[in-house]
């Protein structure tokens, strides 16, 4: 009965601490966003204190703790449904593509849409809930990390491949002028299809795709061994994970530009240094991802918990505020609107954009005493089981908060 899929759950059995995971992903990625003025920062950049220090804490590290997120999600919706005996593979996959829906719709606004890539990316989680091996899974993940697609183009370039020595196909952007200045209908068609190809461009050159996958894959392992819910079991290990997480990403930090350097003396050529440069970057960011993830879950487990804390209610509400985002910003940034990606100094972005977030975290929490779900969580929950008994507002007596996965 669909009754009981979608009746409320108890709130002791909801992991706080992904959505404490969830929310700063969510928060750090909109800064990014705030300061890249929603990519328009790229046509002329401008390093700063504030731009450069955002990019190496945030950039690349927000979105790929999301994606670990995702990978999590997918486990506990496959594990509730185990649970109660039934296979939730089928429902997954539509519930997948009612969110391949949710981000084109967000596209349309926002080219640089992430929904849509995970969501895709999403349903060959199905072929590898399949595989119980943890370790064999662990393994994949650890070859998506290597980079193997970026190791591919530096070898290629370095043999003198022609497709690999071209020029990066997501350099073309027959988007960027229609955002700096055109109307919001020629944004709305350009984003169609054409403003979105330089992005999927990315994904494929810059071995995004593949990372992602590595991502959902260690998810779906930490949800299977317990890392979320056993904190204190996992203490041990996830401090002398830190630790080497640290050190890796400010070896890697400071060592990149050596590195870059004593690779170019090998005379390889500059797309095959490019792709170098790629890929230590990539490990870089997946240093900085596990240290976050980390530094936050010891933060939740000690007396701090107090500092991330608020970010649990927004974790709850991510596909609402990461649209909302959208449908705020984009046109304070382009052309179509006040077109005030160049005016904005780097101060005034952070300033903007850490307003919006201490707003962000409040509404959530205020949000959350009422209701079970975030607006746009509710429809695309009540889409996957295609009912509207999806319980909306909050029970007087407090009981039950049903989780968003």
């Amino acid at each position: 009965m669909i009754e009981t899929e979608i009746q409320p759950r108890d709130q002791d059995t909801r992991l706080q601490v992904v959505d404490v995971l969830r929310g700063f992903a969510l928060m750090g990625l909109f800064l990014v966003h705030m300061i890249e003025s929603y990519e328009l920062y790229w046509v002329s950049p401008k390093p700063g204190l504030i731009a450069d220090t955002v990019f190496l804490l945030l950039m690349g590290k927000s979105f790929s703790l999301l994606a670990l997120c995702f990978g999590f999600s997918f486990f506990i919706l496959m594990d509730r449904a185990a649970k109660r005996g039934t296979d939730f593979s089928a429902r997954f996959a539509w519930r997948l593509l009612i969110l391949e829906a949710i981000g084109f719709l967000h596209s349309l606004i926002y080219r640089g849409d992430i929904i849509q890539t995970l969501a895709a990316m999403g349903l060959l989680l199905l072929l590898a809930h399949r595989v119980r091996s943890n370790r064999m899974l662990i393994g994949a993940a650890i070859f998506c990390f290597a980079g193997p697609s970026l190791i591919v183009q530096m070898i290629a370039a370095a043999s003198g491949a022609d497709w690999a020595n071209g020029a990066a196909m997501s350099s073309s952007d027959p988007g960027m002028p229609i955002y700096l200045s055109g109307t919001w209908l020629q944004a709305l068609e350009v984003n169609l299809w054409a403003g979105q190809v330089p992005k999927y461009w990315f994904f494929i050159e810059y071995g995004r795709l593949v990372q992602i996958l590595g991502l959902f894959l260690l998810g779906m392992v930490l949800g299977r061994i317990g890392f979320f819910g056993r904190l204190r079991e996992f203490r041990r290990q996830r401090a002398i994970a830190l630790a080497i997480a640290l050190v890796v990403a400010v070896a890697l930090h400071f060592g990149r530009e050596p590195l870059r350097l004593a690779f170019a003396t090998l005379g390889y050529g500059p797309a095959a240094e490019r792709a170098f440069w790629t890929l230590t970057g990539s490990w870089l960011d997946l240093a900085g991802t596990a240290s976050w993830a980390l530094l936050l879950m010891a933060l939740y487990e000690s007396r701090l918990r107090w500092l991330v804390q608020p970010f649990a209610p927004a974790g709850r509400l991510t596909l609402t505020f990461y649209i909302a985002q959208s449908a705020i910003f984009v046109p304070v940034f382009y052309g179509f609107g006040l077109g005030l990606w160049d005016d904005w100094s780097q101060a005034t972005r952070l300033f903007v954009a850490l307003a919006a977030i201490a707003f962000q975290m409040w509404f959530a929490a205020a949000w959350l005493t009422r209701f079970q779900y975030g607006p746009i969580e509710w429809v695309w929950r009540a889409l996957t089981y295609w009912s509207s008994d999806v319980p909306f507002r909050r029970r007087v007596s407090g009981m039950g908060a049903p989780a968003q996965a």
